[in-house]
């Protein structure tokens, strides 16, 4: 059992002997991968070696269970705790999505609802930075466009981790925010206290490390200015400081007006751009391999519906888990986890099944 493992604890050794080298340093994208693949397979040695001794264990207690019985009362408790140390490096030994250490660029857009579909996702702003808070995340407004009573029209927000374990990666935990969340609740613009139905669409894109990781060649870019405007189309600014960006090969548009310059506006552009860039050449792998594909929770198409806000009842269900709580108040204050890790723990299944098939 498990003789692959091997091989993880061979590059796992050569990986430290690496990362001893002071020269590795030098070159920071380097050091940064050899990092991130140190993290992820610290846990799969950790585990392998646990594993490993309760089984050595185990096999002493049997060999020694006919001649002592406090050695023989040991075994069916071993025997438990191995299975479960089995189960527990089996998971880590799915194949991570490569994209799992990165940090993301968020963005929520307010659906249908009008007025109140941009409130709703203000609301689920606040969520996922009280979300990100918890975790000791940092958070980044890089673009948003308000409604007239508040709220975001659409806003676009970055989101840094603090560690290289892919495990505990920011497009670890968010990846499967991506979709259609539905709220129901009375609106305040409501006179006669009726409950409506409106939604906000979700996109979660892994961030580009760094810019020379992901190649454009400018020639393959239409960028066009404009002057910035704020609610209700009014001028607010008298220079054209408003970039679009056009990537001419794939058809991804990118416009960005939040700052006040031109070059910055442009460079915040360029930073979305990469992000919607690398989702796209995802997108066209996974399509390549539609078995793998199907065997995850995950998508980055706002058209899914998956999830419920209902404030009536306090109640959040999620129709892809069948995740349900009545306690909506807590998770639209960032306790999101259990909520997430509903989703990670049905994905890890899924594939868990997809290797044993």
């Amino acid at each position: 059992m498990f003789e692959s493992v091997q091989g993880l604890l061979d590059e796992h050794d050569a990986i430290q002997a690496q990362l001893g080298d002071p020269a590795v340093y030098a070159d920071q994208r380097l050091a940064r991968k050899l990092g991130r693949r140190s993290a992820q397979l610290n846990g799969i040695v950790e585990a392998y070696h646990r594993w490993e001794g309760i089984r050595d264990d185990l096999a002493a207690a049997k060999e020694m269970a006919a001649e002592d019985p406090e050695f023989a009362a040991e075994v069916p408790e071993l025997e438990a705790s191995l299975e479960t140390a089995a189960a527990k490096l089996r998971r880590l030994l799915i194949p991570r999505d490569p994209d799992d250490a990165r940090n993301v660029i968020l963005e929520v857009k307010g659906g249908e609802g009008g007025d109140e579909a941009a409130l709703f996702a203000g609301d689920l702003l606040r969520m996922y930075t009280r979300y990100a808070e918890s975790r000791g995340w940092k958070t980044e407004i890089i673009s948003a466009t308000e409604s007239d009573l508040g709220g975001y029209k659409d806003v676009q927000v970055a989101v840094k981790g603090n560690s290289n374990d892919p495990a505990e990666g920011v497009y670890a935990r968010l990846k499967f925010e991506g979709g259609v969340h539905r709220v129901q609740r009375v609106p305040v613009t409501e006179s006669q206290g009726r409950i409506h139905t409106s939604a906000a669409g979700v996109l979660v894109l892994p961030e580009v490390d760094e810019p020379e990781e992901l190649e454009i060649n400018q020639n393959d870019l239409k960028i066009d200015v404009y002057r910035s405007s704020g609610p209700g189309g009014q001028s607010v600014n008298t220079t054209d400081s408003a970039v679009r960006i056009t990537h001419l090969p794939t058809g991804i548009v990118v416009a960005m007006q939040n700052e006040k310059s031109q070059l910055q506006n442009r460079e915040a552009g360029m930073r979305v751009l990469r992000a919607r860039i690398l989702a796209h050449q995802q997108e066209q792998i996974d399509a390549e391999n539609s078995a793998q594909r199907k065997s995850q929770i995950r998508t980055m198409d706002r058209s899914e519906r998956i999830r419920t806000y209902n404030y009536p009842e306090n109640r959040i269900a999620d129709h892809r888990t069948g995740y349900k709580a009545y306690n909506l108040d807590q998770v639209m204050n960032g306790d999101l986890e259990p909520v997430i890790q509903s989703a990670i723990e049905m994905d890890e299944q899924a594939r868990l099944d997809a290797i044993g098939d």
